[in-house]
């Protein structure tokens, strides 16, 4: 390339857009003044990220009302929030939807279902009012515009400070940062008690902000005494743990982060790459070849498993939440003869755009977990050894053990085993491949179209159709790989990136089902999640009555739009109406956050 006929242009920057354009010198300087910038010495960050700088690009200061929503539980965010000044509280009992002004749709019954289907509106996306904008149109229960932003306030605020129980925190006190930097739902709403000011925190400017040594000891301190214990406790090999060997485990875990929490930001570009090109650009976490040192769990994110094949390598699984990696090494290497060499990793673990992990040392997991592993957890070589060293039990000890092998395992001991989910054993395919390079693994509820049996009809689409008003919430198109079809449909993910940001919180995740919904009452149309989703799954549509008319805004005259989405057909008593349409069972909705449905669902067919 002649370098002369180059066009010059300045490249973007991170900081040419600040998180509050109208943040200003006098705003940085009160901020510098209040703990805990005060007490940061400026000596801590680099030239290029000042703490003026991140005062100024990555933080924007909130006024609060009383009853006024701030986070709710179950949704997804990407900042923290610092209070300085007034009070919020946070629930420690979950409020009902209605109360956050997210009205449950409510299953039809066969005959309703019937008769909205034979007496469609010929209106495509008709509304009637109640959906359009909240029945609550009093202070304490509607969308406002406070300060040139759109909030929502409690409904029957008092009431709800009087029943039920919470706790308030002041200046200060930090909120909301656990979700931020580890990419995992709210577990708590909160709600401005008074006037308040808060300072909202992006991601960015919070990890930045880890660079005082004392700010980073305060965060840490405070996750491994609230959160770590919990996070552990849901890991099905740690639920049997005596506190004293959990609180060693707590006290020697590690926290580590690989790859870029925007990873879908990246998406469109990375998986054009080709597949080496894609490998070698994802951070390794643990090397095939290499003695394990820890015990890796996934908090977040997802990791390829690989290995080498030839002069590249090939994907034999993936993992997500809750999988495990190094496990079966270190259980080797912990129960081994001594005159038998020590087991490597036979994978390499990379992340897959952002990956969030624990990691338990060697020494940690072979004395305060691994006893406490139930053998019907362990890999059949595992237990093969396990055995060989209990051989010098007694007799009488050998008999009882094979008397409660034999009883079913709610007899021996009150409980089901839960398998290990490490992600290895699965087929090693190019399906595989293309699965992670298309960030296809984040759906828990995808489209999958078996093109060997589709005709082509279009039932599907015209079913969908059907439910929603005349305008399916997808088309048959997507990526094709082989014989399937990864149609572009609300996959419900793991990962909904399309949840941050939403200035209502009208799209939210069931909690009972896991359907990504959006709450049309409290949607005000502004296409962020439309935006957000990587897949473009989210679309905006303009809406009417059922005569056609367009609703409009009162204030401005412009007509209103609203996010529209699969939902899985939730209100529908037979589920999804696409995969109940198709006369030739091709279509199915899987779960991709795992190799095994996929690949079991394959075998059934071959």
């Amino acid at each position: 390339m002649n370098l002369s006929e180059a066009i010059t242009v300045r490249r973007l920057q991170r900081w040419d857009k600040p998180m509050d354009a109208s943040m200003n010198d006098a705003d940085v300087a009160w901020l510098r003044s209040r703990d805990p910038f005060a007490s940061m010495d400026p000596k801590s960050f680099p030239r290029t990220t000042p703490l003026e700088g991140i005062l100024r690009n990555d933080c924007r200061l909130i006024r609060c009302e009383a009853g006024e929503v701030l986070v709710r539980e179950g949704d997804y965010g990407n900042s923290a929030f610092l209070v300085l000044a007034g009070s919020v509280s946070v629930m420690v009992d979950s409020l009902s939807p209605e109360q956050l002004g997210r009205t449950p749709k409510e299953k039809l019954s066969w005959p309703e279902a019937l008769r909205r289907f034979l007496f469609r509106s010929p209106v495509p996306e008709a509304r009637e009012p109640s959906q359009v904008v909240p029945l609550r149109t009093n202070s304490s229960g509607t969308i406002r515009t406070l300060d040139d932003r759109q909030a929502i306030f409690l409904q029957d605020f008092d009431l709800v400070m009087r029943d039920y129980e919470h706790v308030s925190l002041g200046p200060g006190e930090l909120f909301g940062e656990v979700a931020a930097m580890y990419r995992s739902p709210r577990t708590a709403t909160v709600i401005a008690e008074n006037e308040a000011t808060l300072l909202e925190i992006r991601w960015q400017g919070l990890r930045m902000f880890r660079r005082d040594q004392v700010f980073a000891d305060t965060l840490d301190a405070h996750y491994r005494e609230q959160w770590l214990p919990v996070h552990l406790r849901e890991i099905p090999l740690l639920r049997y743990l005596p506190e004293a060997n959990l609180q060693r485990v707590v006290d020697a875990t590690g926290l580590h982060s690989y790859g870029r929490m925007e990873w879908d930001n990246d998406y469109k570009r990375q998986r054009k790459l080709p597949l080496a090109e894609q490998i070698g650009a994802e951070p390794v976490v643990a090397e095939e070849g290499r003695l394990p040192t820890d015990l890796i769990v996934v908090r977040s994110g997802f990791g390829r498993l690989s290995q080498h094949y030839g002069a590249s390598h090939r994907t034999t699984a993936y993992l997500g939440k809750g999988h495990l990696f190094g496990f079966e090494e270190l259980a080797y290497n912990s129960l081994r003869d001594e005159n038998l060499p020590p087991k490597t990793l036979q994978h390499s673990l990379r992340a897959v755009g952002f990956l969030d992990t624990l990691s338990i040392p060697a020494e940690v997991f072979a004395e305060a977990v691994l006893p406490h592993v139930r053998r019907s957890e362990l890999p059949d070589e595992i237990a093969k050894l396990v055995t060989r060293r209990d051989q010098a039990a007694t007799a009488d000890e050998n008999a009882e053990r094979r008397t409660q092998a034999r009883l079913p395992q709610s007899k021996r001991d009150g409980g089901s085993d839960l398998p290990i989910v490490t992600g290895t054993g699965f087929q090693q395919t190019e399906l595989l491949e293309f699965v992670v390079q298309n960030r296809l693994n984040n759906g828990q509820q995808a489209m999958v179209i078996d093109l060997n049996r589709c005709t082509r009809c279009d039932d599907c689409v015209k079913a969908c159709a059907s439910v929603n008003d005349g305008n399916p919430r997808f088309a048959r198109q997507g990526l094709i790989h082989d014989r399937l079809q990864f149609v572009q449909a609300c996959m419900h993910c793991e990962d909904p990136v399309c949840m941050i940001g939403c200035p209502t919180g009208s799209i939210a995740r069931d909690v009972d089902t896991g359907v990504v919904m959006i709450h049309e009452p409290i949607c005000i149309g502004c296409g962020t999640c439309a935006n957000a989703c990587p897949y473009q799954n989210i679309h905006m549509a303009s809406i009417r009555d059922r005569s056609g008319k367009p609703y409009c805004d009162s204030a401005s005259g412009k007509p209103i739009t609203k996010a529209t989405k699969c939902d899985l057909c939730s209100t529908q008593p037979n589920g999804p109406a696409c995969a109940s349409a198709c006369p030739h069972d091709a279509l199915v909705r899987i779960n991709l956050t795992e190799s095994a449905p996929l690949s079991q669902w394959l075998d059934r067919r071959s």
